[in-house]
C-alpha cells in the first residue's frame, strides 16, 4: 500500500512560527570580590660599572663631571636609603709582585646625603649616599655620587676596589 499527500497551493507556514517561541533558560547570579594585593619592592639600576682616578702622589683627582650614577626606584612611602662600603680594606695593584696597597678609607664619596661634603669611605661600614622620606617617582630617582682621593705616595699601577651599593627600603 502507498499513500501519497499532495498539496495544491500555497502552503502558509508564518502561523505555526508565532506559535513556537523559544523556551526560558533558567539564571542565576553571583558576584566575587577581586583583591590586589601590591608588595613593597626596590630595585637599584643604571648603576656605574667602574670609574677611574687618574694622578700623581699628592694629587687629588675626582670623578668630576662624570659622577657614578644609579636609579632607585621603589613604591614604599616611607622611603629608602642607598648605602656604599668598599669590598675590601684596600686597594690593591694589577701589576704582578706591587705588594703596594691604598687604604681603602682614602677614597671618599660626595653623594646627596653629603650634601657637597666628601666623606670616607670605611670597610665593613656602609655609609648612607643618598635618602629620601617618601617613594621615588614612578620612573625612578636619578642619584650620583662623586669620588675623589688623595694619591698616597705607591708605585705606578691600576689600584682596584669593589664598591658595594646596597638600597633599602626605610
Amino acid at each position: 500500500m502507498c499513500l501519497s499527500l499532495a498539496l495544491t497551493g500555497a502552503l502558509t507556514v508564518g502561523a505555526l512560527e508565532a506559535v513556537v517561541a523559544p523556551a526560558l533558560a533558567d539564571t542565576d547570579t553571583g558576584n566575587t570580590t577581586a583583591n590586589i594585593e601590591v608588595s613593597s619592592s626596590i630595585t637599584l639600576t643604571d648603576l656605574t660599572a667602574s670609574f677611574t682616578l687618574t694622578g700623581s702622589p699628592g694629587q687629588t683627582p675626582t670623578t668630576g663631571g662624570t659622577p657614578v650614577t644609579m636609579e632607585v626606584t621603589t613604591n614604599n612611602f616611607a622611603g629608602y636609603n642607598v648605602t656604599v662600603a668598599p669590598a675590601a680594606a684596600n686597594l690593591a695593584g694589577a701589576i704582578v709582585g706591587n705588594t703596594d696597597v691604598i687604604p681603602s678609607n682614602l677614597l671618599q664619596v660626595d653623594g646627596p646625603a653629603q650634601a657637597g661634603t666628601f666623606a670616607p669611605l670605611t670597610f665593613g661600614t656602609p655609609l648612607v649616599v643618598a635618602s629620601k622620606a617618601s617613594a621615588s617617582a614612578e620612573g625612578g630617582d636619578a642619584i650620583s655620587n662623586a669620588y675623589r682621593m688623595t694619591i698616597p705616595f705607591v708605585r705606578p699601577d691600576t689600584y682596584t676596589v669593589t664598591l658595594n651599593y646596597v638600597t633599602n627600603t626605610l
